[in-house]
């Protein structure tokens, strides 16, 4: 029906055993409001429930933009805290129990919130013009879907605490040689690398694979759980702070953000 509003997350099927969801709000950069996170967690229960599916990539409908992260203007009207639902956390995916692998193809931009839903993912795959960063600390926020505890345990401390504490985005290829990124491809090539990454996960025995990536995980959710527990603690005390409340509407009225330190 013309005049309806377009889903803001699609999900379609490359093959009997690929899936591929994609953000779909090129007009808002791919940010994550209450509708794509409740859109998302439907997404990943359906995946999670078809056993054909094998493998999944994490893609977005706009070259220059994968995920600005959380919709700040919805945070900045008090209107934002659905974009974390109570399975699956941030965009309904980056603490959502999943067992099949999934794959970001990152083009363009994934900050903040989007480059959290890379670090959810199990690979990516980045374009050499693709920017990642968490910018949290520029609006007086912190990263608080995942992106703190994970980035600590997946490059280099000193490194993760940079990228922590200035907000300043790198490029891909930055990552790549820390290991964060798997493949590094021409822009334009992303979609068709990380479908072959999941064409070749397809070929495995798929109860295997997901055994094998449940181990992967589970060691690794040691740090996360903690971490998570930390994180949600801060973030508590900082929803009280002033600051917490200027660096959104500052963003969204385009000013600089006059902090106080409350």
């Amino acid at each position: 029906m013309s005049g309806e509003a377009a889903p803001p997350v699609l999900l379609e099927m490359l093959s009997a055993n690929i899936a591929l969801v994609t953000l779909n709000r090129p007009e808002k950069r791919n940010a994550i409001n209450v509708e794509a996170a409740d859109a998302m967690e439907r997404i990943v229960r359906a995946i999670e429930a078809d056993r054909d599916v094998r493998a999944v990539i994490l893609t977005s409908c706009d070259e220059r933009m994968f995920c600005a992260g959380a919709d700040l203007a919805a945070t900045a009207s008090g209107t934002g805290k659905g974009i974390e639902t109570p399975s699956g956390g941030f965009a309904g995916l980056v603490y959502a129990a999943r067992t099949k692998p999934w794959i970001a193809a990152v083009e363009g931009k994934a900050l903040g919130g989007g480059f959290e839903l890379c670090l959810a993912c199990d690979l990516i795959v980045a374009s050499s013009a693709a920017l990642f960063g968490l910018p949290e600390v520029k609006q007086g926020l912190i990263a608080a879907g995942g992106g703190l505890q994970r980035i600590a345990g997946m490059i280099p401390r000193n490194v993760a605490n940079e990228l922590v504490v200035t907000g300043a985005p790198v490029d891909a290829g930055f990552l790549e040689r820390f290991g964060l990124v798997n493949r590094l491809v021409a822009p334009g090539e992303t979609l068709a690398t990380a479908r072959g990454l999941a064409e070749t996960i397809a070929a495995n025995g798929p109860l295997a694979v997901q055994f094998s990536l449940g181990v992967m995980r589970s060691l690794q959710a040691a740090n996360d759980g903690a971490g998570r527990v930390l994180v949600a603690e801060r973030m508590s005390a900082l929803r009280n702070s002033e600051d917490f409340r200027e660096g959104p509407r500052a963003f969204v009225e385009k000013r600089a953000p006059v902090w106080t330190g409350r």
